[in-house]
């Protein structure tokens, strides 16, 4: 057990925007949980790189948190190793990148849409805001998409749509059931930030221009990270139940919410 220090459970966090997360959290003295489905070596590489770097415990968990009885035993085993969890960023969520209307969908795709969306969001926050409780402390920051709180629709993409936009009304209801017990949630709304840019830093970006961007440049996972790990700051306690959109002024979903 480690005592008065903060832990940080990130999932989908072995690459991508969650490991730059990871990263960025570590450089503020945070403990970190990574959690991955199939990226084993590169959770574990980054946990050690982690500890190496930053001098904090990381550790690497297995689990599908579109399951309830996996996201209990990984809960089960934070709790074991740190006896708390302060900060919860529920970065992972599955994406069909294949066009298809809604009646295409078969009932497994939709369900594993909105269960990787939406379900898992619910099964780790009703596990671990009652361990916020009694810490009267927490950080919860969820991931939309550009728009989502306005109930947008989003041609080809119902299923993941449908579930971030459930997500944004239930990261308003949380952030209010649970304000008084000193948790504040959130959802950041990432614009195009794909491919390698993921894992980059801003520094990186600055030199690569990119003319459909308002800002001239393209996004990148630090641009995310930042926002998050102000999120997530002890004198943030004010914002909460918000939806931040991080584009770049982009209007993401503009050309082609009625892409043909």
């Amino acid at each position: 057990m480690i005592a008065n220090e903060k832990v940080a459970f990130i999932t989908g966090s072995a690459t991508g925007i969650g490991k730059r997360t990871a990263i960025e959290l570590a450089k503020q003295g945070i403990h970190i949980v990574i959690n991955y489905m199939r990226s084993e070596e590169q959770a574990f590489e980054l946990a050690r790189y982690l500890e190496k770097q930053y001098r904090v415990t990381a550790i690497a968990l297995q689990g599908d948190i579109s399951s309830f009885s996996d996201c209990e035993r990984m809960v089960e085993v934070v709790k074991e190793q740190f006896g708390r969890i302060d900060l919860l960023i529920n970065n992972a969520g599955p994406y069909v990148f294949e066009r298809k209307s809604m009646v295409e969908y078969d009932v497994d795709e939709w369900h594993y849409l909105i269960n990787g969306n939406l379900n898992a969001v619910f099964y780790l926050c009703k596990l671990i805001v009652p361990i916020m409780r009694e810490q009267r402390w927490g950080r919860i920051v969820n991931f939309g998409f550009d728009r989502a709180e306005t109930a947008t629709g989003w041609v080809y993409r119902s299923a993941f749509a449908a579930a971030k936009v459930g997500l944004v009304s239930l990261t308003k209801t949380l952030s209010l059931e649970e304000a008084k017990h000193g948790i504040t949630v959130n959802m950041v709304s990432p614009g195009d930030i794909t491919g390698e840019w993921k894992e980059a830093d801003i520094e990186s970006a600055q030199s690569v221009t990119e003319p459909h961007t308002p800002v001239g440049r393209v996004g990148t996972g630090e641009d995310l990270s930042r926002v998050i790990a102000f999120l997530c700051d002890d004198k943030s306690d004010f914002m909460t139940g918000n939806v931040i959109p991080i584009t770049g002024g982009k209007d993401v979903l503009g050309k082609i919410m009625y892409e043909q």
